[in-house]
Parts: C-alpha cells; sequence; structure tokens
C-alpha cells in the first residue's frame, strides 16, 4: 500500500495539526482512560472536572473511589474508569517512586510501550496515544475509526483495533504514523462513516477495496 500517497491525497481535504502537546505525560494518559467508550466532549469535560476538583494527581490517587466516580460521572463508566485511574496512578508511584512518566521519552518506543502496557489497565492504544501526543514518538493509535477506514481501503483485514495497530505499526513508516494517524480519524468522521459512506466524493476511492469491489 502506498502510504505516502494516501497521506498526500488526505492532506489536501484536511487541516490537521502537530499532534503533540504540551500536557504532561501523567495528564495525557489520564485523559486517554476517561475517553474511552465515549464522545470527545464527554471525556474532557469529565477531565477538566478532575483537575478543578483535586488539582494534582496525587490527590485523586489518594481520595475515596466514589467521589472520584461521582466527579467524572458525567464521562460515562465512572466505576470502572475511577478505579481504573486510581489503580494505574499508584502502579506508576510504587514502581517508580513518584507520579510522572517524563522518563518515557529517553526510552525507544519499544522499550516506553513495554513499560506502559505492563501497568494495569494500559493497552497498546492508550500507550500509542501517549507516546505520540507526549513525546512525538512514531506511532499510530487505532480507534473505531482508523479500524474502519483501514480495513474499508484494504490496507489491514483485521477484526479488531488492536490487530489493525499491531499491523498498522509493523508496516506505516515512522515518519507518516502520527499524521497518518490523525488524517485516518478525521476521514472516518467526515466522509467514511460507519453508516452511509460518501464513497462517491471520496478522494481516496480510486485506491479504496471497499469502493472498487462494490462496482
Amino acid at each position: 500500500m502506498d502510504f505516502e500517497r494516501i497521506v498526500k491525497l488526505l492532506d489536501k481535504e484536511y487541516e490537521i495539526r502537530d499532534w503533540t502537546t504540551e500536557l504532561e505525560p501523567v495528564d495525557i494518559l489520564v485523559g486517554t482512560i476517561l475517553s474511552e467508550n465515549t464522545t470527545d466532549k464527554n471525556s474532557i469535560s469529565a477531565y477538566h472536572a478532575l483537575k478543578r476538583k483535586y488539582r494534582t494527581w496525587s490527590r485523586v490517587m489518594n481520595a475515596p473511589v466514589k467521589e472520584v466516580a461521582e466527579t467524572i460521572r458525567h464521562g460515562g463508566l465512572p466505576n470502572i474508569k475511577a478505579k481504573r485511574i486510581q489503580a494505574t496512578l499508584r502502579e506508576i508511584k510504587q514502581r517508580t517512586g513518584k507520579l510522572n512518566l517524563d522518563f518515557l521519552g529517553e526510552m525507544s518506543t519499544a522499550q516506553a510501550k513495554e513499560f506502559l502496557t505492563s501497568l494495569h489497565g494500559v493497552g497498546p492504544k492508550t500507550a500509542s496515544v501517549l507516546l505520540g501526543f507526549a513525546f512525538g514518538k512514531a506511532t499510530i493509535p487505532v480507534d473505531t475509526h482508523v479500524h474502519r477506514v483501514a480495513n474499508r481501503l484494504g490496507i489491514v483485514s483485521e477484526k479488531t483495533p488492536a490487530k489493525t495497530q499491531e499491523v498498522l505499526e509493523n508496516t506505516v513508516p515512522d515518519k507518516l504514523k502520527g499524521k497518518l494517524h490523525l488524517l485516518l480519524i478525521e476521514h472516518g468522521r467526515e466522509v467514511c462513516k460507519s453508516q452511509n459512506p460518501r464513497c462517491g466524493e471520496c478522494v481516496l476511492n480510486r485506491i479504496c477495496d471497499y469502493y472498487t469491489t462494490d462496482k
């Protein structure tokens, strides 16, 4: 698959910002946990509610779990996410002596990912999000949009986002991973929708298995 061509075509359609951020790595980790199975609006609201109420992740870690759950209730699955956030924060503190993940920036992508996925409740997608956004490492997190678009294009043929991510991170050139990740998300939201994809106006339709097979 010509990944450079895909990036070039999609890059003309969407204005994609640099995907790194000034947020601290632990902030990104908690925010990613909150983002699961909910909308961006709800997860961002829950994240800011935590920051307003507790100020520090140490206070979140030591607060009553029911109180944390109530604080993030509007973000969805509050009981599960509250327990997961606290367990992850405690494990980081126990293993490193502090609530800080800056040291991951000095590791290789593989080493950093190995550390993160060894933490309670941190999977490959969460690890890739953190490493990409916090440190600009070559990762390509796969959400439902990336999974859907990659399979329709024929880049992969996988049943789960986890398997799609595994294939993409092993095949997409490092220099393209960050941008391709953001472009596929945007394309999935705007054109290659789950229901009623707008194939006729898609800039990738000539190289898309889903479109050409249906013709």
